[in-house]
């Protein structure tokens, strides 16, 4: 790969926010770390497994026929390392709306990310995933 670690992490999360193939920016042997207890949290080992388990996780608890926006904030590079801050907006499947703010470190490396440890809102996940009739 040919492009350095904030121009692996742009179009990662350009690929991202438009349904691109994300898998191309990961690693064979990546990690990818994800705080809390929800069915996306864990350390997710190799790039199956980041982009069907973890990626499919988090997307999967969305309701897929609204629209959901990933707005990068702000992005820190110092090679090899890119922190990411973005805002996440969508629907979960109850209909709730979702709203967090995340931030993630990057490590990348020959133009792959090997590594990322995402923070976020766990409890607003937890909250927003309730049934709209308990609240």
């Amino acid at each position: 790969m040919n492009r350095n670690a904030e121009q692996t992490v742009r179009e990662y999360f350009h690929a991202l926010a438009t349904g691109g193939d994300v898998a191309d920016y990961y690693a064979e042997d990546a990690t990818f770390w994800y705080p809390g207890d929800l069915p996306m949290s864990g350390t997710w080992r190799g790039r199956e497994a980041i982009v069907d388990g973890f990626l499919g996780a988090a997307f999967g608890l969305l309701d897929s026929e609204k629209e959901t926006t990933i707005e990068v904030t702000n992005i820190i590079a110092a090679e090899p390392y890119v922190t990411v801050e973005w805002d996440s907006m969508a629907t979960v499947r109850n209909g709730n709306a979702y709203h967090n703010q995340n931030i993630a470190i990057f490590h990348v490396q020959d133009g792959l990310i090997t590594r990322a440890r995402e923070y976020a809102n766990t409890q607003h996940w937890e909250h927003v995933l309730r049934d709209p009739q308990a609240a």
